[in-house]
């Protein structure tokens, strides 16, 4: 081990630390500890006096390591590695001691071993810089190129994005036409009287745009590699189709055939172009083709936006409202397709047009015992819209809206919900349905009026149920295939709901739309565009840079067992299968130490964590 020179500075941060830990006895303590050239206190180290201090400490004692002894390495090793870097020194040659949250807030009743535990902390610290390798930042290349997983608003909000800043893009969707659930919408609240056909603007946007591949009746297989470097395999359906482009010079030329390499041609779309792929098999590199009637190609992509949308929730499964036996019990999405333009109001029994109609709120939503226990957020929206709908397209006819409470919450959307509650057609009662029968050709419905106290019993002629939301069909499959996680109710998880809201914890992996659980257009629609300015975020860049504090494979110790393949929680870890030694793959390696702890013959290590390290850390205080 090199002789180190090593500088120590240990922050107050306010009152923080200083108020119970002795900082400047912590700083006598380790002066003329080995290693350690150069020691100071100062009050905030994280302020730009403070860095500075850094710097000039750096210069004048020529120093190769420090350590800042503040607040958990979490907070601000970050700023400090890019302090000394500043000035020459290589960033993991410093490291932070957390004598704030680990010492100073846990033992604010006891000075004098707070002192002392922070002095062990710092000298604990030091005694690691001393064996730190100066590593370097690992650089991965970034194929900027982008698949997005559903065709829905959220997808093509997404696909559209990130085309019109210049990147190709493969949108895939399960389905044989673009638009999702909301193909199957008469029209959206706040502003019902937008555009009827913007939805298909966008589809044919989308299907027209020269950056943009569509593949229909399409499912995602597999993913492997990594962020900026993925491997993707699509399986078709019978035959799909893409909005396949004319050349670049618009001549009249042909195009050439279909291949995973022609995919990223950029030209303009003959929406009737059946598309037949037949392409190399999944990741192997050999042509073949899959089961009778599917076929499948892979593609190399950097960034993946996931945008499956939701389900409906099955009417057979609300059976204390008569769903599936009684035809009059709907739920909102048929109802949707009567209010479709040109559609007539017809009810399912017998094809009368219905005037007593009631709505029922959270039937299944907000019910762990009968339903899902989650709000599905959009119901409190759709049903004033599909009320005042009613009342406008049959003259005379009367809503009923049973709901427990109205969650309304968005720019003008109380406003909404208060208007329909001022129609003379549409009649609020809060309250639960009680009991739901048919008698004669009219369906019965029981319940309160809390407000009032009184029963209430409707004749109604048709009745529609605001169903929740579900996660689609298929959603934890291909979760599992992109290695992101779910919630217990399937939806995809984020790897922060507050500071990252779209991204996974597979970085180069994003998500957007009701996939990520139940939520209106507009959300979707803003948290489509985020997803994609985060794909664009990583395609700005050449290389992406990775810590390099990753796992690394003694050859000489290694016997190939396997251990550290199965315990690799990120896929990073393969036996060479000429070498026959363990090898890992640093792009996917998160340096979490799993394979450290599976490996029988200590082979495995994490680099600036290895076993003499950490030994001699604990050898000081043997």
């Amino acid at each position: 081990m090199n002789k180190s020179r090593i500088g120590v500075f240990v922050c107050h941060c306010g009152l923080n630390i200083a108020a119970t830990v002795d900082v400047a006895r912590v700083v006598e303590a380790v002066r003329d500890d080995p290693g350690v050239a150069y020691a100071a206190e100062y009050k905030y180290m994280c302020s730009d006096p403070g860095q500075n201090m850094i710097k000039d400490a750096v210069r004048e004692h020529n120093l190769d390591g420090v350590v800042v002894a503040a607040c958990s390495p979490a907070m601000h090793q970050v700023t400090f590695r890019k302090t000394v870097a500043g000035v020459g020194m290589n960033p993991y040659r410093m490291e932070s001691a957390n004598i704030r949250e680990q010492v100073s807030w846990v033992h604010q009743d006891d000075p004098e071993r707070a002192t002392l535990k922070a002095i062990e902390t710092v000298r604990t610290i030091v005694e690691k810089v001393r064996r730190n390798e100066p590593l370097e930042p690992i650089a991965i290349p970034v194929n900027r190129r982008a698949l997005v997983i559903g065709g829905g608003v959220a997808g093509l909000t997404a696909a559209l994005d990130i085309a019109d800043a210049g990147y190709p893009v493969i949108l895939v969707e399960r389905a044989d036409a673009l638009g999702g659930k909301m193909r199957q919408l008469s029209g959206t609240y706040l502003n019902f009287d937008a555009a009827p056909d913007m939805l298909a603007k966008r589809v044919a946007r989308v299907q027209q745009h020269p950056h943009i591949q569509v593949l229909t009746s399409a499912e995602v297989m597999a993913l492997e590699g990594y962020v900026g470097n993925f491997t993707v395999r699509v399986s078709c359906r019978g035959t799909a189709r893409r909005a396949q482009g004319e050349p670049a010079d618009r001549s009249d030329t042909p195009l050439p055939p279909l291949t995973p390499k022609s995919l990223s041609h950029r030209g303009r779309g003959d929406l009737k172009s059946p598309l037949r792929v037949r392409s190399p098999s999944p990741l192997s590199g050999r042509g073949g083709q899959g089961d009778e009637g599917e076929e499948s190609f892979t593609f190399d992509v950097g960034a993946v936006v996931v945008a499956t949308g939701w389900d409906s929730y099955p009417m057979a499964a609300l059976a204390e409202y008569g769903a599936g036996e009684i035809p009059d019990v709907i739920d909102y999405l048929a109802f949707e397709r009567m209010l479709a333009p040109g559609e007539a109001i017809r009810r399912p029994s017998d094809g009368r047009t219905p005037r007593e109609v009631v709505f029922v709120q959270c039937a299944g939503s907000r019910d762990p015992a009968n339903g899902v226990p989650y709000c599905s957020k959009v119901c409190c929206m759709v049903v004033p819209k599909q009320a005042m709908l009613l009342a406008e397209r049959v003259p005379g006819a009367q809503a009923y809206v049973f709901y427990t409470d109205i969650r309304s919450a968005g720019k003008n959307y109380d406003e909404y919900v208060q208007r329909a509650m001022s129609e003379r057609h549409v009649l609020y009662l809060r309250g639960k349905v009680s009991r739901l029968f048919r008698e004669g050709d009219r369906v019965m419905v029981w319940g309160e009026d809390t407000l009032s106290g009184q029963a209430v019993e409707i004749a109604a002629d048709l009745v529609v149920l605001a169903t929740p939301l579900l996660a689609a069909e298929g959603a934890r499959e291909l979760a599992q295939r992109l290695r992101i996680s779910t919630d217990a109710h399937g939806f995809y998880n984020e790897a922060h709901p507050k500071l990252r809201p779209v991204e996974t914890l597979t970085a180069g992996v994003f998500v957007a739309g009701a996939g990520q659980g139940p939520k209106d257009i507009p959300e979707t629609v803003a948290e489509a565009s985020g997803a994609a300015a985060k794909a664009l975020q990583l395609f700005a860049q050449d290389h992406i840079t990775q810590e390099p504090t990753v796992a690394v494979v003694d050859a000489d110790l290694c016997a190939a067992c396997g251990a550290c393949v199965e315990a690799c929680p990120y896929g990073a870890r393969s036996i060479h299968p000429v070498w026959h030694v363990a090898t890992v793959q640093a792009a996917l390696c998160q340096g979490c130490g799993a394979c450290v702890a599976a490996c029988p013959n200590k082979a495995c290590s994490v680099r600036n964590w290895t076993p003499e390290q950490i030994l001699g850390m604990a050898d000081l205080y043997v």
